[in-house]
């Protein structure tokens, strides 16, 4: 009779726990601490059991909806003023009921790893903003990343809506966070973050299979990336491949056997001195892969003994392990992030102290990059550490290649990462890539059109304003005028300045030449902030730096007309600098340059008859410096259309 009972019960239990339970279920974006919309109509949309009647009470409004046959629901709110907070009870199956609702304006911060850098990352230089960043009116929703390849996705994984205190801010995106922190000043209305976007991700991944049968190529690669078993493969061959290298490195690795070359009384005596920053490719080692140790003495004080220490160690190419006196105080595995160590207490001493860097690389130039810090900070004192290192190869490998990254194919990160956000009502997007399609400039002047069209169709509001960044001044400076990708890239982001309701953050003044991360992200945040405050709040002000428009042949001179003058053109400087001429023969040569109204006269003594000036066109143009009475520097250009 038990038996029969607990076989009776078992289901029935099942069944009242589904009936409690209930099917109600909103997206990720749908939840406590959201900011909506302000002036438009506003989605909020869901999922329920079929046929189910859904109420939203918002507001001393309700509103009225029914569940589709599979199960999905959708209301629009119509349009309204900035406020809050509110909340809002969800009611189908199940009662749902929302806290902190802000209206405001919402922004779409997108692109790769510039965009994606943090707060965190930038704190050094932002101690003051960061211990101010105390405002629940400024709220980011960062999405995980995450690809598919075969449809859009219609939610996230997880997500949630973060207010701005000096804590939560250091996962903000560096760039959205000052960006939406200038709107906030300036418009006093809320301001919501969406930061989609990943690191070293072309733009051909943000972009739908629809758009991207117009590029053959990456509609092909979509294609064969629709096979799991064909990511699997590769997933387990490189896996196999790195993980084999890895494995014979720590076998042949001589500084981890017998005594470890951490070992602080190690004797070094033998071993050959190198000056750090810099790549021991340079040095009689020559060009080789593996591992290489660098030991280093520091004599201290007896009053730094046993103190807690920061220790920069810059930017190292590629992976590192860092030891204080033997001790462990920190590793970092790939080359772009700034090396920041803290060494607890007790492991200073007075007199010698040993510090231990083993550096791994496995392609290129290994070692220290130039011109950036390498100190040790005991208190208020801190220690250079440039200058001689000893330094020993503790194996030779061959180069290793790098792992398929599957995650920046085409298509994946817009079915994965952008689709979610379809329904959500936004005012315009922000965008900082082209890094990752620099080689390929003659194709982003169609592809970056193309994709900013395709995000337009999907939110289906209009030509919403895009705003984006060129990219920075980066890499070593040349002697000479010359061809360049990214002066090709910056080129094609320019020209996309031709579609409507867009506009372009210039910042070849503010990068670093040997980090394609430069820390500088609250200039670049304000620019784009002065190009919302026109596009997209229709302010009556100057957004952008000069841009060329025209030019006249007189005499051996060429005569420069350019737009966005503002009021007027301005040198920072004595001279103008970074401007090139050429005749018929296609060969550049540095130039004079003067301002005249608004207007620049270019000319060199070299060139009797020109045809083409180019501007700023370089890998790293640090040296142009034309900018209008505003203070925004001109986009880099060119009057020519010549092949490179």
């Amino acid at each position: 009779m038990r038996k029969v009972l607990k076989s009776l019960l078992l289901p029935l239990l099942l069944l009242l726990s589904l009936c409690t339970t209930g099917q109600l279920r909103l997206p990720r974006l749908v939840s406590d601490g959201m900011i909506l919309q302000r002036g438009a109509d506003v989605k909020i949309w869901g999922w329920d059991t079929p046929n189910q009647a859904i109420n939203i009470d918002f507001r001393d409004v309700t509103y009225l909806a029914k569940t589709t046959p599979e199960g999905t629901w959708e209301i629009k709110l119509p349009s309204l003023e900035a406020g809050g907070p509110y909340q809002m009870t969800i009611s189908g199956s199940e009662v749902i009921t929302l806290e902190d609702i802000l209206i405001g304006d919402v922004w779409i911060c997108s692109g790769q790893s510039n965009m994606e850098l943090t707060m965190q990352r930038a704190s050094p230089i932002y101690a003051k903003e960061i211990a101010t960043a105390e405002n629940p009116l400024i709220r980011q929703f960062n999405v995980s990343t995450r690809y598919d390849f075969k449809k859009p996705q219609s939610d996230f994984e997880k997500g949630e809506w973060v207010k701005a205190t000096p804590e939560t801010v250091m996962s903000f995106s560096a760039v959205a966070y000052f960006f939406g922190r200038a709107l906030f000043e300036k418009y006093q209305v809320p301001i919501g973050l969406i930061n989609t976007s990943l690191g070293g991700s072309p733009a051909e991944a943000w972009m739908s299979e629809k758009t991207l049968m117009e590029f053959p190529k990456h509609f092909d690669e979509l294609q064969r990336f629709k096979d799991d078993d064909l990511i699997n493969e590769i997933q387990n061959s490189d896996n196999e491949r790195i993980g084999a290298w890895y494995r014979t490195l720590l076998q042949k690795d001589a500084g981890n056997k017998n005594t470890p070359w951490n070992t602080p009384d190690l004797n070094t005596d033998a071993w050959p001195s190198m000056p750090i920053p810099g790549y021991w490719a340079d040095q009689p080692i020559g060009p080789v892969n593996g591992v290489v140790w660098f030991r280093k003495e520091i004599n201290l004080p007896p009053s730094m003994k046993d103190q807690p220490a920061k220790l920069l160690m810059g930017r190292i190419i590629d992976a590192d392990s860092v030891f204080v006196n033997g001790v462990f105080v920190g590793t970092t595995s790939y080359q772009y992030p700034p090396r920041r160590y803290e060494v607890p207490a007790g492991v200073l001493r007075a007199g010698k102290n040993i510090l231990t860097v083993r550096v791994i690389n496995s392609s290129g130039k290994g070692g220290f990059v130039p011109d950036k810090p390498y100190t040790l900070t005991v208190g208020h004192k801190t220690i250079d550490l440039t200058g001689d290192w000893k330094y020993q190869l503790g194996a030779e490998m061959e180069l290793l290649g790098p792992p398929t990254f599957i995650r920046w194919k085409p298509g994946g990160l817009y079915n994965g990462m952008l689709a979610p956000l379809f329904n959500y009502t936004i005012k315009g997007a922000i965008w900082y890539q082209g890094e990752s399609n620099a080689s390929r400039a003659k194709e982003y002047r169609t592809l970056f059109p193309a994709m900013i069209a395709d995000w337009r169709t999907q939110w289906d509001q209009g030509d919403f304003p895009f705003l984006f960044v060129q990219l920075a001044n980066y890499m070593e400076t040349k002697a000479t005028p010359g061809p360049s990708d990214w002066a090709m890239l910056r080129e094609a982001q320019l020209q996309a300045l031709s579609v409507p309701n867009t506009a372009m953050a210039v910042i070849t003044d503010i990068g670093e030449w040997n980090d394609i991360h430069p820390l500088n992200k609250k200039d670049v945040g304000n620019r784009l902030a002065l190009a919302a405050a026109k596009l997209a709040y229709g302010d009556d002000l100057v957004h952008s730096g000069p841009v060329y428009k025209d030019f006249q042949i007189k005499g051996n001179k060429m005569i420069l007309t350019f737009e966005h003058t503002g009021s007027g053109l301005k040198i920072k400087g004595e001279e103008l600098k970074g401007f090139a001429i050429a005749g018929k023969n296609q060969k550049f040569v540095w130039a004079k340059a003067k301002i005249k109204g608004n207007q620049i006269t270019v000319w060199s003594a070299d060139i009797k008859e020109p045809v083409a000036v180019r501007y700023a066109w370089a890998d790293n143009p640090d040296q142009a410096n034309l900018y209008n009475q505003e203070g925004l520097p001109a986009s880099p250009f060119r009057t020519d259309q010549w092949e490179e």
